[in-house]
C-alpha cells in the first residue's frame, strides 16, 4: 500500500488544495478574518515567486538556452494553441456550462505551463531535460505578462476582468519583483535553502492551498456552489480530458514532422500540455473580481490534477519502452 501510494500522481498537495476547497465551503472566510486573509496571501504570493527565482539556476538556463526552435515550439503550444482552441470551446461550453465555468476553462488555457512536474515527467520519459528546464522555466516568466495580455485580449469585461495601471503594478510588485529579487538573492540564499528544503516545499505548497481558500471564500459568499452543479463538473472533467489527450497527439506528432529527436518530442510534449496551477492561481486572484475567482480557478484545478494522472501514466511508459512510439498516447 505504501509503494502504490508513493508512485501515486494524487500527492497530498492536491488532496490538501480540495480540502481548502471543503473548509472554504463550509467555513469561508468573511469579514476582519478575510481582510487579514487577503493581507496574507499578498505576502505568500510574493514570497512562493521569490522562492521560483531562487531556483531558477542561470547555468542550467543557458546549457538549455541554444536550443531556439525547441522553446519556440512549446512556447507556441502553451500561448497560442491552447488559446485557440479555448476560444473555439467557449461558445459551446457557455452553453453546456454556464458563461461563468466557461470562462474559467477558457482562462486555464491561457497560463504558462507547469515547471517542477514537466521537468520530471521528461525525466522520467528521459528526455532533453536541459531543454525542458529552460522552456517550463521561460513559459513561467513569460507568463507573469503574456497570460494578462491575453486575458485582456481574448475574455470579456462580463467575466470580472479588471486589468487596470494599478492591477499591472500589482502584478509587478506581487510577481515580477518578488521573482527578481529571488534570482540576485540566488547566491546568498541558495545553500540556506538547500538544507531547509521540506521547509520551503512547505511554504511553496502552504502558498496554494491559502490562495484556493481565500478565492473559494469568495465564490462562496458570492453562491458559487448553488451556481455550480454536480453535471458542471463531470462536463468540465470530460472536456478537460479530451484537450489533454488531443494536445498530447498534436505534441507528439508536430515535433516529429519537424525533424526533431526523441528526446526533444518528449520535452515538447511534457512542457506543451500542462498548465501550471501555481502560478495561474496567483495570477487570477489578482486580475480577476474576488466574487469570480472561484469560478476561474476550478476548471484549472481540475484539469492539473488530470494532466497530473495521465502524463504520469505516459511518462512511465516512455520510460519502460524506451523508444518513441507512433501513436502519441
Amino acid at each position: 500500500m505504501r509503494r502504490l501510494l508513493a508512485n501515486s500522481p494524487i500527492d497530498g498537495f492536491i488532496v490538501s488544495i480540495f480540502l481548502a476547497v471543503v473548509v472554504a465551503a463550509i467555513f469561508p472566510a468573511g469579514g476582519a478574518f478575510a481582510d487579514v486573509m487577503d493581507w496574507v496571501v499578498t505576502a505568500l504570493i510574493a514570497l512562493l515567486f521569490f522562492l521560483y527565482g531562487t531556483r531558477l539556476s542561470p547555468r542550467e538556463a543557458l546549457d538549455g538556452l541554444t536550443h531556439w526552435r525547441l522553446h519556440t515550439v512549446i512556447l507556441a503550444f502553451t500561448f497560442v494553441l491552447f488559446p485557440l482552441i479555448g476560444l473555439a470551446l467557449h461558445p459551446l461550453l457557455t452553453h453546456l456550462i454556464g458563461s461563468a465555468l466557461a470562462d474559467g476553462f477558457l482562462y486555464l488555457t491561457l497560463v504558462p505551463s507547469t515547471v517542477q512536474s514537466s521537468i520530471a515527467f521528461t525525466s522520467i520519459a528521459r528526455g532533453n531535460v536541459p531543454g525542458a528546464i529552460v522552456s517550463a522555466s521561460a513559459s513561467n516568466l513569460l507568463g507573469v505578462v503574456v497570460t494578462p495580455a491575453l486575458v485582456v485580449l481574448l475574455m470579456s469585461t462580463d467575466a470580472g476582468v479588471h486589468i487596470s495601471g494599478e492591477s499591472i503594478l500589482e502584478i509587478v510588485l506581487k510577481i515580477l519583483v518578488p521573482f527578481i529579487v529571488g534570482q540576485i538573492a540566488r547566491p546568498l540564499v541558495n545553500p540556506f535553502l538547500g538544507k531547509h528544503a521540506e521547509s520551503t516545499k512547505l511554504v511553496d505548497r502552504g502558498s496554494i492551498v491559502m490562495v484556493v481558500y481565500v478565492a473559494f471564500s469568495e465564490g462562496v459568499k458570492s453562491g458559487l456552489w448553488s451556481k455550480v452543479g454536480v453535471l458542471d463538473v463531470i462536463l468540465v472533467i470530460i472536456v478537460s480530458t479530451l484537450l489533454i489527450v488531443v494536445m498530447l497527439v498534436v505534441t507528439w506528432y508536430v515535433p516529429k514532422r519537424l525533424g526533431f529527436s526523441r528526446e526533444d518530442m518528449i520535452a515538447v510534449q511534457f512542457c506543451g500540455t500542462k498548465k501550471s496551477l501555481t502560478t495561474g492561481l496567483p495570477l487570477a486572484s489578482v486580475m480577476f473580481a474576488g466574487s469570480v475567482v472561484g469560478f476561474m480557478v476550478l476548471p484549472l484545478m481540475i484539469f492539473h490534477q488530470l494532466q497530473l494522472i495521465i502524463c504520469a501514466w505516459m511518462a512511465n511508459r516512455y520510460h519502460r519502452q524506451g523508444e518513441p512510439v507512433d501513436d502519441g498516447v
